[in-house]
């Protein structure tokens, strides 16, 4: 009973120069995952305009809110009342559906570090540990943002196996990414150049980060429509939702980095 009330509480269905990131058109969103946005077909993408909302007192209500959550979801798993997969996908949905969709629209930049949602702009590494950081993982964004894209996954990792994929041709990179993961959201590195969140729901791939290519700015788009994706030949994988320390380490509030 404490994970539904929790649950209802929280709505749930489900500086410093950056690392490397060397700029589709309009903010990329997968429908149902994002019932904040109005959606549109075009070229086979679902694009969407943000709804007007997301500002930035409800961005620092939903930070305030997290405390609150990982205590009760603690103390329902001491008590035996909810699973630790039950909290990975509380956690997950929180993240993706609560956090990161502030951010779509904040615009890319090499050397952006912003700690607010669309005031300033973002690099994909501190758009990662920004969010992370948000979400109550204990680290210091600014050394995990300036980190390379494969040291960055050993961080987030915590010790968990980092999956690697060297495909030359994106369809069959695309295809082993697919047969690795399993459903929620991951770490991407893409070789020495890029980072970003990989999220799998329903089957399908999607990939969120701040985008130098177009729009130049924090976007959702498939995976393998991706431009980025399509310009790499190796990446990095890290589960997060899965990651049995990682979410252990975010319920009992230890430093990751």
């Amino acid at each position: 009973m404490l994970f539904f009330y929790i649950l209802l509480l929280f709505g749930f269905e489900n500086e410093m120069p950056s690392n490397t990131d060397s700029a589709l058109e309009n903010r990329v969103v997968d429908e149902r995952l994002m019932p904040i946005f109005k959606t549109m077909e075009f070229n086979e993408r679902l694009k969407l305009n943000l709804e007007s909302g997301l500002d930035t007192v409800s961005y620092e209500n939903t930070k305030a809110g997290i405390g609150q959550l990982r205590k009760q979801l603690g103390e329902g798993l001491r008590m035996g009342d909810i699973s630790l997969d039950s909290i990975k996908v509380a956690f997950t949905n929180h993240l993706v559906d609560q956090i990161i969709p502030h951010w779509y629209g904040t615009p890319w930049s090499f050397g952006g570090h912003t700690a607010v949602p669309n005031q300033g702009k973002i690099a994909c590494g501190y758009f990662i540990s920004t969010t992370l950081r948000d979400m109550g993982i204990k680290l210091d964004r600014y050394k995990l943002a300036q980190k390379s894209p494969i040291d960055e996954a050993k961080v987030i990792s915590c010790g968990s196996p980092i999956y690697s994929v060297v495909q030359g041709n994106p369809e069959k990179a695309f295809e082993e990414i697919k047969q690795l993961t399993q459903e929620g959201l991951y770490f991407i590195g893409f070789d020495t150049g890029h980072v970003g969140y990989l999220l799998k729901r329903n089957g399908e791939l999607f990939l969120i980060h701040s985008n130098y290519f177009s729009p130049g700015s924090v976007c959702m788009e498939p995976l393998k429509a991706s431009r980025v994706f399509n310009s790499f030949s190796k990446f990095h994988l890290v589960d997060i939702s899965n990651n049995d320390v990682l979410i252990q380490h975010w319920l009992d509030n230890r430093n990751v980095l």
